[in-house]
C-alpha cells in the first residue's frame, strides 16, 4: 500500500485548504483512513478519520471546521480533508494513514503512512 499526500501550503488565518491523499494497493479501498498532524516540537496528534462506510470522526480541536471524505475505486482510495476557518495553531505537517482493520484515533494502529504535507497558517 502506498499513500501520497498533497495540497498543503501557506494560507492566512481564516482561509481554507483541501488536502488529498491518494492511496493505492490491492485492498486499500476497504481500509479505514485517517489524518494526523505534527507541529514542531509536538507529538503527532489525531485530526480526523473515516471508516469504510464513510462514518467520520474528528478531534475536538477541528470539529466544525474540517471535513473528511473519501472516494473509493478498485485498488485505490482518495481521502480528502477540507480545512476551513484555519487558525495559526493548525500549522503542522499533515499525514494520511491507512488501517486495514478499523478507524482509530491512535496512530499506532495504522499500518501505512504517507510522506506528509506542510500546512502553514499565518496570523
Amino acid at each position: 500500500v502506498q499513500l501520497q499526500a498533497s495540497g498543503g501550503g501557506l494560507v492566512q488565518a481564516g482561509g481554507s485548504l483541501r488536502l488529498s491523499c491518494a492511496a493505492s494497493g490491492r485492498t486499500v479501498s476497504t481500509y479505514a483512513m485517517g489524518w494526523f498532524r505534527q507541529a514542531p516540537g509536538e507529538e503527532r496528534e489525531f485530526v480526523a478519520a473515516i471508516s469504510l462506510s464513510r462514518n467520520p470522526d474528528y478531534a475536538d480541536s477541528v470539529k466544525g471546521r474540517f471535513t473528511i471524505s473519501r472516494d473509493n475505486a478498485k485498488n485505490t482510495v482518495t481521502v480528502y480533508l477540507q480545512m476551513n476557518s484555519l487558525k495559526p495553531e493548525d500549522t503542522a505537517v499533515y499525514y494520511c494513514a491507512a488501517d486495514p482493520r478499523a478507524w482509530s484515533r491512535r496512530g499506532d494502529t495504522y499500518d501505512y503512512w504517507g510522506q506528509g504535507t506542510q500546512v502553514t497558517v499565518s496570523s
